[in-house]
């Protein structure tokens, strides 16, 4: 029986080069509608020095032939070094074997998708109309968001705010270079109520988005917090709005839903779900005034899909890895 060759390291360069969003998005719209196993991720807690709690998942999931396992540090204080909050490498292997098949940058697969799984939910949750973005934040993710929507609806201004105004002056700058009319957000509370789109991609642990700042037909997009102390949003928020999760995972992990679940403001029985929606046993947006929210802690079944497309695309073996082994 022949063997694969020896294992590929997939820099981050050429992982962000084989997933441009339109066809990432496609491809995770498939993947979420058919059945993938995906364990329960593992976290691990670490107390730091200066009382913040650093992170590390391990997010395993197999399907298509393929198994995948995704290393994950998340560093809040990193912020304060200058550093990203968020460092992950993932590896492929072959699902026949378990071989080792590519080590691939994990930080771009994360921000990657991440940022068009979101895009995703919007293609059923925000107004077909939809043309003005809010983004709430400045880092690896909150920099590829105004991309990915813009890859599902047609966005002709984005507005950015960050708690460090000259962050979000950067990103702004990076967007007009991109050919975006973008410009640095005011008063929080303003530029909400006037936003078609809220995109939410922080660490924050304190609601910043709040209910009674959104009108009618405000699609609200929280990407940023993965742990029961991080907070984007106020309970509010979730007051009679259309809510889909990308994974169930998040009712026990997101502090954004725990909390209104917990004051009875959201019921867990009305809460759809992303892969709900793409296989067409959920609707999403039904009218224009209603307000949705789309609450994402990240799943591995995103990772795996991203890998495999980052794995075909660079050179590595186009057959099934079970066919490469025959």
């Amino acid at each position: 029986m022949a063997v694969h060759d020896a294992l590929q390291v997939i820099d981050g360069p050429a992982t962000a080069a084989a997933l441009p969003f339109a066809p990432l998005i496609a491809a995770l719209r498939q993947a979420f509608a058919t059945p993938m196993e995906v364990p329960l991720r593992h976290h691990h807690h670490i107390e730091q020095p200066d009382g913040k709690t650093a992170t590390v998942l391990l997010m395993p999931g197999w399907a298509d032939g393929y198994i995948g396992i995704k290393l994950v540090t998340i560093f809040p204080g990193n912020s304060a070094r200058s550093l990203p909050g968020l460092f992950a490498t993932y590896l492929l292997c072959d699902g026949q074997t378990g071989q080792h098949l590519a080590l691939i940058d994990g930080n771009q697969i994360t921000a990657r998708r991440t940022v068009a799984v979101s895009a995703l939910a919007a293609s059923y949750l925000a107004r077909t109309d939809a043309k003005r973005l809010l983004i709430l934040g400045a880092g690896r993710i909150a920099r590829l968001v105004c991309e990915a929507y813009r890859a599902v609806r047609d966005i002709e201004e984005v507005r950015v705010w960050n708690p460090t105004p000259s962050r979000a002056q950067a990103l702004v700058a990076e967007l007009r270079a991109a050919g975006v009319r973008a410009e640095l957000a005011g008063p929080l509370e303003d530029e909400v109520r006037q936003a078609d789109i809220v995109s939410c991609a922080t660490l924050s642990t304190q609601a910043l988005v709040r209910g009674s700042w959104l009108r009618p037909g405000t699609h609200v997009d929280l990407i940023g917090g993965f742990t029961p102390g991080m907070r984007e949003s106020d309970d509010a928020v979730f007051a009679g709005a259309t809510v889909v999760v990308d994974s169930l995972d998040a009712l026990a992990e997101a502090g954004d839903l725990i909390s209104p679940i917990a004051s009875g403001v959201l019921s867990p029985s009305s809460i759809r779900t992303l892969p709900m929606l793409c296989d067409g046993s959920a609707t999403g947006r039904v009218s224009a005034e209603e307000i949705t929210v789309f609450k994402a802690v990240g799943t591995a079944l995103s990772d795996l899909t991203s890998a495999a497309l980052v794995y075909r695309a660079t050179g590595a073996r186009a057959e099934a890895p079970a066919e490469a082994l025959a």
